[in-house]
């Protein structure tokens, strides 16, 4: 396998999927390596349920679960994207990528490197821009966000949301106990404050509620099963009651991320 023909993308949750939707619309060749129990909110605009269901299509992208890099080059024939289960990278020597992009979005460098690809890309803190990788994208809502860091780190995590609809962390919902996640409704249904929309079962069978904060569009729903922690993120509310379609569109967020990083990709191929 050609080393400049894979785009290889770490995390397939809805902000990597935009930065993936964005580089397979400029018909570059992109794999995506995710975990093998992805925790996605925003799953209707994520291609980790592709490891659940076998394929996720997002804003007429189809991304599928394959087992082998032989599967994905049927996978690439056909226009396709897809995705393999391997958390720590291991594939990744045998990939020979151009470019690694760190999309796993968890705060902190889980393992990429810049000796992994010609260009290394990270999405958001964690990261040191010259050091850990090439380069650090900001993912932080405000004038800086989609910034791309030649040196440094970026804006470190607040653990504060950014705020939609004049809500902040209001709009988030986590679970108040440790247990199994059970969903009582779904993405895309309008909620008010207090509704019950899943239950936590813990290990001695009791159920525990989970309600909302604020009313608005249940935009993101943590998967039915998922073992939880107290405190764990399962559920996002839009309060805009009029945007329905955001729960099933890339957000302008993740575009703005995806810009910078087919900036950085392009200046790399152009080379």
């Amino acid at each position: 396998m050609k080393r400049d023909e894979v785009i290889l993308v770490r995390g397939g949750g809805d902000l990597a999927t935009g930065t993936i939707h964005r580089l397979w619309s400029a018909g570059l060749k992109v794999l995506v390596l995710e975990a093998e129990q992805p925790a996605a909110i925003r799953r209707q605009v994520s291609v980790s349920e592709a490891v659940y269901e076998g394929e996720a299509v997002v804003e007429g992208m189809r991304a599928t679960l394959v087992q082998t890099l032989d599967e994905a080059v049927v996978i690439w024939c056909r226009g396709d994207v897809p995705v393999m289960v391997d958390p720590k990278g291991a594939l990744i020597p045998q990939v020979r990528p151009a470019v690694v992009v760190d999309a796993i979005l968890a705060k902190r460098n889980l393992g990429t490197t810049r000796d992994m690809a010609p260009l290394t890309i990270a999405l958001g803190p964690g990261f040191t821009a010259g050091e850990d990788v090439d380069f650090v994208v900001e993912t932080k809502r405000g004038h800086r966000l989609g910034r791309i860091i030649r040196e440094g780190i970026a804006i470190p995590n607040t653990g504060v949301p950014g705020v939609i609809g004049g809500y902040s962390a209001e709009r988030v919902v986590r679970a108040a106990r440790e247990g199994i996640f059970h969903e009582l409704r779904a993405i895309g249904d309008v909620v008010e404050p207090g509704d019950v929309i899943a239950e936590i079962e813990a290990f001695d069978g009791t159920r525990t509620p989970v309600t909302t904060c604020i009313g608005g569009i249940l935009r993101g729903l943590l998967r039915d099963g998922y073992p939880v922690t107290m405190g764990f993120k399962v559920a996002d509310v839009d309060p805009r009651r009029e945007e329905l379609e955001n729960c099933f569109l890339i957000s302008d967020k993740a575009r703005c991320i995806a810009g910078s990083v087919l900036e950085l990709v392009a200046e790399q191929l152009w080379k």
